[in-house]
C-alpha cells in the first residue's frame, strides 16, 4: 500500500476522531491476532462455514469466495447456490459441500451444524434470494459475513439489519456504505459512518478502498497497510468474504477475523502483482497467493 494514502488517511482521521481510536496494522500486530493451530486438531475444530453465494451466471463469485474461504483454515464449507451452480462448484471447490437454498430451508437443524455463515457474493437481488436471506438472518445466531448484494437487500429493506447476529462483519465498499447509511462526501466522512454502523449494530464494518480501513463496535479504527490498485478488479472482494468467512468460523470475534483477512487479502494482492503486475493480475491470482501469504505470517514447526 502507498503509505502517503496510509498516512493521509491517518491524519484525516486523527484530525475527527482522535489518537486513540486510530491504529495502523503492521505486519506485527496482524501477526499478534493470528492464533496458533492445535497440533491434535482435527477439521471440525476450525469450524464449518456456511456461504450463500452465486446465482445464474454468477458461479464464479461464489467460487472464488469459497476457495479463499478453504485457503484460510476452514474446517468444514457448505455452499449454498442454485442447483443450476453444483456442476461448477462442485468441479471448481471439490473441497466443499454443496446445498440448494430450498433444501437448506427445509431443513431447520442444519443451521446448528455451522459455526459462522457468509452471504452475497454473486447472489443479485430478486425477490426469492431476498426471502432467503431474511430466513438465513433469522435463523441463525452465529457471526456473519455480509458483502456485495447482501448489503444492498439490507439497504433496500431496513429491517434486516435488525436481525444481523452481534458480533457480525459487513465489507461494503463506499457505494455500498452509502446505500447503507445515505451517507456521501469525502472517504473520512465514510469512515465516520462506518464507524456509528459498528457502534449501532455491534458489528464490525470494513470500508474497502485505498486502504481499507475496519471499524470496530467500541469505535476504534484501524487502517491496513497492505494492498495495492491491481486489486480494483471484479472478485476482489469475493475473496475477502472468503478469508472473514473462515476466520469467523474459527472462532475469532469479528473485528479480529476482519483485520486479519484484510491484511492477509492485500499481502496476497502485493505478492501477485510483484510476480504479474498490477495490471495484469485478476482476483483468482490473489487465492493463489494466499498460501504464500500465510505462510509468511505463520511460525510453522
Amino acid at each position: 500500500m502507498d503509505r502517503t494514502l496510509v498516512e493521509n488517511r491517518r491524519k484525516s482521521l486523527l484530525k475527527e476522531v482522535g489518537g486513540e481510536r486510530v491504529f495502523t496494522d503492521e505486519t506485527a500486530s496482524v501477526e499478534s491476532l493470528i492464533r496458533p493451530r492445535d497440533p491434535e486438531a482435527y477439521k471440525n475444530t476450525f469450524g464449518h462455514a456456511m456461504l450463500y453465494a452465486g446465482s445464474p451466471g454468477m458461479a464464479g463469485a461464489a467460487v472464488l469466495s469459497a476457495r479463499a474461504c478453504m485457503r484460510s483454515g476452514v474446517g468444514l464449507l457448505t455452499l449454498c447456490s442454485p442447483a443450476c451452480n453444483n456442476v461448477i462448484l462442485q468441479t471448481s471447490v471439490p473441497e466443499a459441500m454443496t446445498i440448494t437454498p430450498e433444501r437448506l430451508m427445509s431443513m431447520e437443524e442444519y443451521f446448528k451444524r455451522f459455526s459462522a455463515a457468509g452471504a452475497g457474493p454473486g447472489l443479485g437481488t430478486d425477490r426469492e434470494t431476498a426471502l432467503t436471506l431474511r430466513d438465513i438472518l433469522e435463523r441463525t445466531d452465529r457471526p456473519m459475513v455480509l458483502d456485495a448484494d447482501a448489503l444492498n437487500m439490507i439497504a433496500h429493506d431496513a429491517s434486516l439489519m435488525a436481525i444481523v447476529p452481534k458480533g457480525s462483519v459487513m465489507t461494503p465498499h463506499p457505494g455500498e456504505l452509502s446505500r447503507l447509511t445515505g451517507c456521501s462526501g469525502d472517504m473520512t466522512g465514510y469512515m465516520i459512518k462506518a464507524s456509528e454502523l459498528a457502534s449501532a449494530h455491534g458489528m464490525t464494518v470494513v470500508v474497502k478502498g485505498a486502504p481499507t480501513v475496519t471499524a470496530a463496535p467500541d469505535g476504534t479504527l484501524y487502517i491496513n497497510t497492505t494492498g495495492n490498485a491491481g486489486m480494483a478488479t471484479a472478485g476482489s472482494g469475493d475473496v475477502l468474504t472468503g478469508i472473514v468467512l473462515a476466520l469467523l468460523a474459527q472462532g475469532y470475534d469479528g473485528t479480529a477475523a476482519a483485520r486479519i483477512a484484510v491484511y492477509i487479502h492485500g499481502l496476497a494482492g502485493d505478492m501477485a502483482a510483484r510476480e504479474l503486475s498490477l495490471t495484469a493480475m485478476t482476483s483468482a491470482d490473489i487465492v493463489s497467493h494466499l498460501a504464500a501469504a500465510w505462510l509468511s505470517m505463520e511460525k510453522v514447526i
